[in-house]
């Protein structure tokens, strides 16, 4: 699988990379509000998985399914991290048939997702449209400095305010915003500064 700036592939990284570093905090949080029917969007080279397993409710989890819409990932996914209890499936999720085509969870998870295209609505109303009621959502996106402002890096379309990453996740019926930096995923501190951000959302 290739390695790329975008890619996270722990296998093919340095434990001590910043980013990989980051990647696995993100897990290791989410792991927090993990059970029953867990999807992991764009799950990439399929790590996550084993991380939420492995985490405070792994033994709340009956299922994961990773989805991404490359295929190279997703069978990198399925020799490196299969275990019984978690499938991995070439999907769009941008595809208006996602919940038909996937089903309902009770924890959907999407790292570094939303800033790769264009339809950041669609694609959150399919996640809500998948989360079944009590469910929980964990998105996260980098700090921007403005959806209409160009992004210097060249595989992301959107850059977020947080403001604007709050009114897309408005759909929602709660959401509780966290700030990460470094191995770092806290309620926002006054004077520090944070690089990403990582969403907490709940459907009634």
């Amino acid at each position: 699988m290739e390695l790329t700036q975008e890619r996270v592939v722990p296998k093919l990284m340095n434990p001590k990379n910043g980013m990989l570093i980051e990647h696995i905090e993100r897990y290791r949080f989410a792991s927090e509000f993990a059970r029953g029917r867990v999807l992991d969007i764009a799950c990439g080279a399929g790590y996550g998985s084993e991380l939420m397993l492995r985490g405070k409710n792994g033994m709340l989890i009956d299922e994961i399914l990773g989805a991404d819409i490359d295929k190279k990932a997703v069978e990198y996914a399925l020799e490196h991290y299969s275990f019984d209890n978690v499938s991995y499936v070439v999907a769009n999720a941008l595809n208006p048939d996602l919940k038909e085509e996937l089903g309902n969870f009770d924890t959907i998870v999407s790292f570094e997702t939303i800033e790769h295209f264009k339809g950041d609505e669609v694609f959150i109303k399919n996640l809500y449209d998948m989360l079944k009621p009590g469910g929980t959502a964990i998105i996260s996106t980098p700090f921007g400095k403005g959806k209409d402002q160009p992004c210097k890096n060249p595989y992301h379309v959107y850059q977020y305010k947080e403001e604007e990453f709050l009114e897309v996740l408005s759909i929602f019926d709660d959401v509780k915003m966290y700030h990460q930096r470094d191995s770092d995923i806290e309620l926002p501190l006054e004077g520090k500064k944070y690089y990403l951000m990582v969403a907490v959302c709940k459907k009634c």
